[in-house]
């Protein structure tokens, strides 16, 4: 029988005077007190600066919870969400569309980077019809950045399957990002895409083909 999920600890940074504070305080002590969150450590920023210049912390409260990094008033339904989240795969997936869609491409790159196994996050949300336009753009920026690396490569048959998907947007998404892989063995699966009924999946993977033949064979 497996474990169930450890909770997650969590960091709250506050400041002497934070109208905002108290609020995810209290939040969050609940949430101890239910199991939801293993350990709380709370540091007034007031007295002890240091940490929140080493975490480039500008405003609070500034909360982590698990691998989430939150800033700003969270209510208590929202804490409780970002915990239960915590150390799954569609959590993280939450949290990378929460931050593409408030512009944090930067921040989103620099946790790929650190970590390339997060880009099957970015696949959850790429298979999702509901994912955002301005998501879908992050998605494409970071997904551009690993062009030909090793990380993009190992995503070759995850985004085949996506070459299936019933939405046309995703299925030209998989041909343009199996294209960025500059790997022989995408090869088939975007040529499959080339006879699409819909004109605009056919326009990528023709454009994605030939730059996979002239990278591969050249």
């Amino acid at each position: 029988m497996s474990n169930p999920r450890k909770p997650p600890d969590a960091l709250l940074l506050i400041n002497t005077g934070c109208p905002h504070c108290p609020t995810v305080l209290s939040g969050l002590a609940e949430l101890v007190k239910q199991g939801l969150i293993g350990k709380l450590e709370v540091v007034n920023l007031s007295v002890q600066p240091e940490l929140g210049e080493a975490l480039d912390v500008r405003s609070v409260p500034w909360l982590r919870v698990g691998p989430f990094e939150l800033e700003g008033l969270r209510s208590l339904a929202e804490l409780r969400q970002w915990a239960t989240r915590a150390g799954t795969p569609r959590g993280m997936a939450d949290y990378f569309g929460e931050l593409l869609g408030d512009g944090q491409l930067d921040k989103v790159l620099s946790l790929v980077r650190r970590d390339t196994h997060l880009l099957d996050a970015l696949l959850l949300l790429l298979e999702d019809e509901d994912t955002e336009l301005q998501v879908r753009v992050g998605i494409g920026a970071v997904m551009e950045s690993f062009q030909g690396e090793e990380p993009l490569a190992r995503l070759i048959d995850p985004l085949a399957r996506l070459t299936h998907n019933r939405n046309a947007h995703i299925r030209g998404d998989a041909a343009h990002y199996l294209g960025l892989t500059r790997n022989a063995r995408a090869i088939p699966h975007v040529e499959s895409l080339v006879n699409d009924p819909e004109a605009q999946v056919r326009d990528i993977a023709s454009e994605s083909l030939e730059s996979l033949r002239r990278v591969t064979t050249g």
